[in-house]
């Protein structure tokens, strides 16, 4: 198991994120711009990593592969896309309605190590899955210089 270095502020992040989620508010600056830009919703992702590769995966259900686009640009990918509100029907009531719907996006650093020109793509039964490969790491040796 490796260690993790304690962030005291990531508890608060997620709290803030949690709230901006559920309030469907974004983040005001003083000068009252937005300062941070919330989507609709943000799909649950699981991150995971073996000897050869990252593995992410995005929880995305009811999203047709269509509406959803993977980019990665100087050593960030976004997942990005769209849940379509389903149209109305006038003959049924809802009485509760909690799952989200719109506008999405995720933005991930990537390590350096990743091979961003191999990434896989998978998506089915409502999961999308990217597959990171590790690049080779340069060994450094130890070359002696003969000094004349």
């Amino acid at each position: 198991m490796s260690m993790v270095p304690w962030n005291p502020f990531s508890e608060l992040e997620t709290l803030l994120d949690r709230y901006q989620r559920l309030s469907g508010k974004s983040t005001q600056s003083p000068s009252g711009r937005e300062a941070m830009k919330v989507n609709d919703w943000s799909p649950a992702v699981d991150i995971s990593e073996t000897a050869e590769e990252y593995l992410i995966k995005a929880e995305l259900p009811e999203i047709r592969k269509e509406d959803v686009k993977v980019t990665v640009e100087e050593g960030v990918l976004t997942i990005q896309g769209e849940r379509k509100y389903e149209s109305e029907d006038k003959n049924r009531k809802h009485h509760r309605v909690e799952r989200f719907y719109g506008s999405f996006a995720r933005s991930f650093h990537l390590p350096e190590d990743t091979d961003t020109s191999a990434i896989r793509a998978e998506f089915a039964d409502g999961m999308l899955n990217l597959h990171l490969p590790k690049m080779e790491k340069p060994t450094s040796r130890s070359v002696e210089i003969d000094i004349s």
